[in-house]
């Protein structure tokens, strides 16, 4: 340990002329305490949100999506998507085909989007762990079934028990002609509901892959999106860039950040401003921790003037003073992140917080090492500016002059 060191952690820990300046230190070191514990977990909660949308939308959404570059569908080319079926990483395939239709069930009426998807789509996603009633189920002989978003079922009121209640389909004719009507209608025998979020349960009704190409009139097999399940060890950068290859500039091919790429830098964006909001608190905690170090170096004022005497720089008087604001920042950084820590291991394991009306019962939370490295740079940076002032004043300190 260096001198300005030893000699910061001595006016920190000695006795102090009076009581009031342990009292005041005490105060600044639970303000850091609570401000890093704070900071802690609020980038924890976003965490653990991020996290859980992320698994909900890898439960929906494939690891990765080839769509058209211009257009909204394609004739899938059966050569190729062998030769992406054969690619090393890639686990499982699925074509699927979405447009938007008319749902009307027992008079009730809501627009979203169908989704056709084949036998392979229960392989890439993982509907088992969404689905909130019935069963996963698309067709079955000549009889086409629907599984609707939990959103959408409360819109239309949709029963799985009305066995001979079926869900009308409408859907905009791609040629029209006078004599015919604008719109296709086909009906559908929902057996299934799952829930995620408001942004697929409202929106997104899966069928068959056949009954939706019908549907629309592409009978000539056209799709929207191949979507693609790699394996556990997969190297995803590589497999992309495989597929991009062998596809070429007509399709674009996404990951699941890309797919959801607006929503999850908006999340990350209302992540660091939490951090911002609370983060100025430790300014506030700031002014109190100059005040402290002000009336220390009012107390060790003999002491300063007596270790110039001896030789003592201004440089080595500011830096103890420095010194002594930087151990009171790690003093609170280690009991707040103590804190945090114990907060959040109770968190996941009791789920002392409750959440109602959400897919989960408890608030998500999850620790990254980045937050902590962060938050320690964040409070050290801000304590380092505060300790300025104080250390400059205490290099003024003048020498014991011998008479």
């Amino acid at each position: 340990m260096n001198l300005p060191l030893r000699i910061a952690k001595r006016y920190l820990f000695g006795k102090k002329s009076s009581n009031a300046i342990n009292v005041i230190s005490g105060i600044s070191v639970v303000g850091l305490a609570v401000g890093s514990a704070a900071l802690i977990l609020v980038l924890s909660v976003f965490n653990g949100f991020e996290d859980l949308l992320t698994s909900l939308y890898s439960s929906f959404e494939p690891e990765v999506k080839v769509q058209p570059a211009t257009g909204k569908v394609f004739v899938p080319d059966s050569i190729k998507i062998e030769e992406i079926r054969q690619l090393e990483g890639v686990s499982s395939l699925s074509m699927t085909l979405e447009e938007v239709a008319m749902f009307e069930y027992k008079g009730g009426q809501a627009f979203g989007i169908i989704k056709g998807v084949d036998e392979d789509y229960a392989k890439v996603t993982d509907m088992d762990s969404i689905l909130f009633d019935g069963v996963f189920k698309t067709k079955e002989g000549a009889k086409n079934f629907a599984v609707v978003g939990y959103g959408m079922q409360n819109k239309l009121s949709i029963s799985l028990d009305d066995y001979f209640e079926t869900l009308s389909i409408y859907m905009a004719k791609r040629k029209k002609t006078s004599l015919d009507q604008p719109f296709r209608r086909r009906f559908l025998y929902p057996v299934g509901v799952y829930k995620i979020q408001t942004e697929y349960d409202e929106k997104y009704v899966l069928t068959n892959l056949e009954f939706a190409q019908e549907l629309r009139g592409y009978y000539d097999g056209q799709v929207s999106s191949i979507e693609i399940k790699l394996t556990p060890d997969a190297n995803e950068a590589e497999v992309i860039q495989k597929i991009k290859t062998l596809l070429g500039q007509d399709f674009e091919v996404k990951n699941q950040y890309e797919q959801n790429e607006a929503f999850l830098k908006l999340m990350n964006i209302e992540k660091w401003l939490g951090f911002a909001i609370v983060g100025l608190t430790l300014i506030l905690v700031a002014f109190n921790l100059v005040g402290t170090l002000l009336m220390i170096v009012i107390d060790k004022r003999k002491d300063i003037a007596i270790l110039k005497s001896m030789g003592a720089t201004k440089n080595l008087v500011r830096n103890i003073f420095v010194g002594e604001g930087l151990l009171l920042a790690a003093l609170g950084l280690g009991i707040g992140f103590t804190v945090a820590i114990l907060l959040i291991t109770l968190q996941k394991i009791f789920g002392i917080i409750q959440m109602q009306g959400f897919i989960v019962e408890s608030y998500p939370i999850s620790m990254r090492l980045m937050d902590f490295v962060v938050v320690l740079f964040t409070v050290f940076s801000i304590t380092f500016l505060a300790a300025l002032l104080p250390a400059n004043r205490a290099a003024k300190v003048e020498a014991v002059v011998p008479e």
